[in-house]
């Protein structure tokens, strides 16, 4: 059965909203079990139908998998590997999945991964894994949809300079240098939260790895890893995006087991904007303390800058902004397709090649609308809960792949909201 969810609109929220694991970060965690035969756990991993799909894919690898239906811990060993496949239709749900690639190709000199799918939101090559894979001594071939990797002696490490700064590309070039001979330095590396997380849980299973953080990370191979627990860092992304909901309601939402230090950009743009927003003892109070908002331009960077995978949010937001804000986006040439929708709702929104003129209008007003993806999903429904009167929004799939118990969440703190049969 299909479902939708629908929105009353005009509900300041208020309350507070747990935060939980960063999917983003929680993903690639996953994978490192592929590297080790001895068991990682994880701990604070979200529920989330992304998770469910990459269990679905390192099971079929062999990896042995202890969960509890909805507790936050996963066990995960790779005793031994008994498929080095990654096929479509598992792949294919999930752009993340291209992670086992390294893992596998490093620790069993061979790998044979479909080329990924997941939310289409642009071009997002997976050239710069594979480049970086041949400079660690791979031979790659594509055919028939496949990318097949091999590496009968084993990696080798070298000095591997990415092109263009890349979250998953960098993820996995470090996860296969760790059991590489030799050094590989990875220059013009992605700096995000989530791969300084992933390569504090390797420290832990014994790789050496330095630098990560910055745009150069380097990591001195090592003959195995072993077992480590580790506990997922928070989600920046869904703190941003509660944040960005307690101000379009104009409402007042303490955010717990997150931090600032996670959103710095966001901080800063939020609080241009007139929004107050301060850390707490549990995590972070967002209110907003201006009626309507400021107008304030945004443009979408690699960490630190604004997160692209934000920018459908405060453009929700920037619709009821008093003046006007220029929203550019520099990371996916296909994410303004919430534009449209927004439009429906009554927003004044002009897109010439990657920017959006956003013009505020005094309110919104409730539609049926369609989520295109992840992110254009939950704006959507940041744009329903300050709408005057009630939107219906189909295409929710996406929606469960990032954010868990959203609804929930949010009818806790106020919001007339529900999941429907469409």
């Amino acid at each position: 059965m299909t479902t939708s969810i629908r929105i009353v609109g005009g509900n300041p929220l208020k309350g507070s909203i747990r935060i939980r694991g960063a999917k983003n970060a929680a993903l690639p965690l996953m994978t490192a079990a592929l590297l080790t035969d001895e068991t990682l756990t994880l701990t604070n991993v979200p529920c989330l139908t992304d998770i469910q799909t990459m269990a679905e894919l390192l099971a079929q690898h062999g990896v042995y998998i202890n969960h509890t239906p909805g507790s936050y811990t996963y066990e995960l060993k790779a005793q031994t590997i008994t498929n080095t496949t990654a096929p479509y239709d598992l792949v294919s749900k999930m752009r993340a999945s291209i992670l086992v690639l390294g893992p596998l190709l490093a620790r069993c000199g061979q790998a044979k991964v479909s080329l990924p799918g997941g939310c289409a939101i642009g071009t997002r090559p997976v050239d710069i894994h594979l480049n970086g894979l041949k400079q660690l001594g791979a031979h790659i071939e594509l055919s028939e949809g496949y990318i097949h990797a091999s590496a009968p002696n084993g990696l080798v490490g070298a000095n591997v300079t990415m092109p263009l700064v890349s979250v998953t590309a960098t993820e996995n070039l470090m996860m296969a240098a760790t059991l590489a001979k030799g050094e590989t330095r990875l220059i013009n590396a992605a700096r995000e939260p989530e791969v300084v997380d992933l390569a504090n849980c390797l420290i832990a299973m014994g790789a050496r790895i330095t630098g990560a953080g910055t745009d150069s990370i380097i990591i001195e191979g090592v003959s195995h890893l072993h077992k480590a627990t580790h506990d997922v860092l928070p989600d920046r992304i869904e703190t941003g995006t509660y944040a960005m909901a307690a101000i379009i309601t104009d409402g007042d939402l303490e955010l717990t087991h997150t931090s600032l230090s996670l959103i710095p950009s966001i901080t800063s743009v939020l609080q241009q904007a007139g929004a107050d927003i301060q850390a707490t003892t549990n995590g972070v109070r967002v209110k907003a303390s201006l009626s309507p908002i400021i107008g304030v331009d945004v443009m979408t960077e690699p960490y630190p800058g604004f997160a692209t995978d934000l920018q459908a949010q405060i453009m929700a937001i920037m619709t009821i902004c008093q003046g006007a804000s220029m929203i550019t986006e520099t990371i996916f040439e296909n994410r303004f397709m919430h534009v449209p929708e927004l439009c429906r709702m009554g927003a004044n929104i002009t897109v010439h090649n990657s920017s959006a003129l956003v013009r505020g209008v005094p309110y919104l007003s409730g539609a049926q609308v369609m989520a295109t993806d992840l992110r254009a999903s939950v704006c959507l429904v940041l744009a329903g809960l300050a709408a005057r009167g009630e939107t219906t929004i189909s295409r929710i799939y996406h929606l469960d792949r990032g954010y868990e118990k959203l609804e929930e969440k949010l009818c806790n703190c106020g919001a007339s909201i529900e999941r429907i049969a469409a």
